[in-house]
């Protein structure tokens, strides 16, 4: 990653926490550019710039980096509603639909990001793409036991899939949920819509990377230090 990728995640993280009020409820996501956010929703808190927000936790990684930052966390049982979320992408197409989940966190942050009045994307220039899949597989998380056969429909939709595997580990990664990961590499996906239901309806899938037509903003940090918004059409 060069410095200004990191550049660019810090100024769209501390652009969004500016937008934070008093009293809000946020979705916190996951990933390098979401804790460039909590890092600044943090400071803000700190310095009393903002108070009595609550946040909801898409992982396990971002619970503990907003206790780090005394953020107070609440679950979806406690509230009604979510004021904003925000959260990275690996791919936003100009439609602002995306593929997540290289953090393997992609169904806690769906159901999080669901939730939401305002679904806040944080990116760099990098992880726009004219179609989904292009760059970036598509993680879908998966019941151990049903590997096998949620491949074989992958497979019958174009895509390669492997199970992905731990770095410094023996044996595939392991989500939040204790499910596993199968990356389905495209040739870019055709149809979006129809890739989603079909894997909503494979059993065996709990979730996947797909997060369509729920976007409501996109902040980009440019390599030139600027922020472009962009909103839903």
């Amino acid at each position: 990653m060069t410095s200004s990728q990191d550049d660019a995640k810090r100024l769209v993280g501390e652009r969004v926490a500016s937008w934070i009020k008093d009293g809000m409820t946020l979705g916190l996501g996951t990933g390098s550019t979401a804790a460039c956010a909590i890092k600044a929703l943090g400071a803000r808190l700190a310095a009393g710039e903002i108070s009595r927000i609550r946040g909801v936790a898409t992982s396990f990684a971002s619970e503990r980096l907003a206790r780090k930052y005394n953020i107070p966390l609440v679950t979806l049982d406690e509230i009604d509603t979510i004021d904003l979320a925000f959260d990275g992408a690996d791919e936003v197409d100009r439609d602002l639909n995306l593929i997540k989940g290289r953090g393997a966190a992609q169904t806690r942050e769906k159901i999080v990001e669901t939730q939401a009045k305002k679904f806040v994307v944080l990116v760099d220039e990098s992880k726009l793409v004219e179609s989904l899949g292009t760059r970036m597989p598509l993680p879908v998380e998966v019941v151990p036991m049903a590997v096998r056969p949620v491949m074989d429909v992958l497979r019958l939709l174009g895509a390669t899939p492997e199970l992905r595997m731990g770095r410094r580990k023996d044996g595939p990664i392991v989500s939040d949920q204790g499910m596993w990961i199968v990356d389905a590499t495209f040739d870019g996906i055709n149809d979006p819509a129809d890739v989603n239901q079909i894997l909503l309806n494979t059993p065996g899938v709990l979730d996947h990377g797909l997060f369509l037509n729920m976007a409501t903003d996109l902040l980009i940090g440019r390599s030139d230090g600027s922020i472009k918004h962009q909103t839903r059409a």
